[in-house]
């Protein structure tokens, strides 16, 4: 399931997304904002979490959370333990983010990239695979910070 949130500077992008996703036969489900009025991109950020974390198949979900840069909703969905959010402006960054560091979810600035550029990023982000090994041990020192 691929679980898709924006506020609403994002909201023209994440359409765009929710179409493509849906033409290469993900499971969508759009979390809102559904209009141009203005939101708090951190309530839109934690509902998409809660979802992530919640899902019976959490290994299996990705979120993908939009706003102006990208930066607001991932630093509000790094708060929650068991997520790894990554703002992501080009493929590289998109293919490492989950390679490496085993990222759930994507981050995107609709202000930032172009609507090809994203649709681009997106793929890359749920096409490609954790690698494991040396950087596991790596990404469980992410939830355990605070021990």
């Amino acid at each position: 399931m691929i679980y898709i949130a924006s506020d609403h500077t994002a909201l023209d992008l994440k359409k765009v997304l929710v179409i493509y996703l849906k033409d290469n036969k993900y499971r969508v489900k759009d979390l809102g904002t559904y209009t141009h009025k203005r939101v708090h991109y951190t309530v839109f950020a934690k509902k998409l979490c809660r979802y992530v974390l919640s899902s019976k198949a959490s290994n299996m979900s990705r979120g993908i959370l939009l706003c102006r840069t990208g930066i607001g909703m991932s630093i509000m969905a790094n708060r929650f333990k068991g997520i790894r959010a990554a703002v992501c402006v080009n493929e590289h960054m998109a293919k490492m983010s989950v390679k490496h560091n085993n990222a759930n979810i994507l981050c995107l600035g609709s202000r930032i990239i172009g609507e090809e550029l994203a649709l681009a990023i997106v793929s890359i982000f749920l096409n490609e695979q954790f690698e494991g090994g040396r950087h596991e041990i790596r990404v469980n020192h992410y939830d355990k910070i605070n021990d």
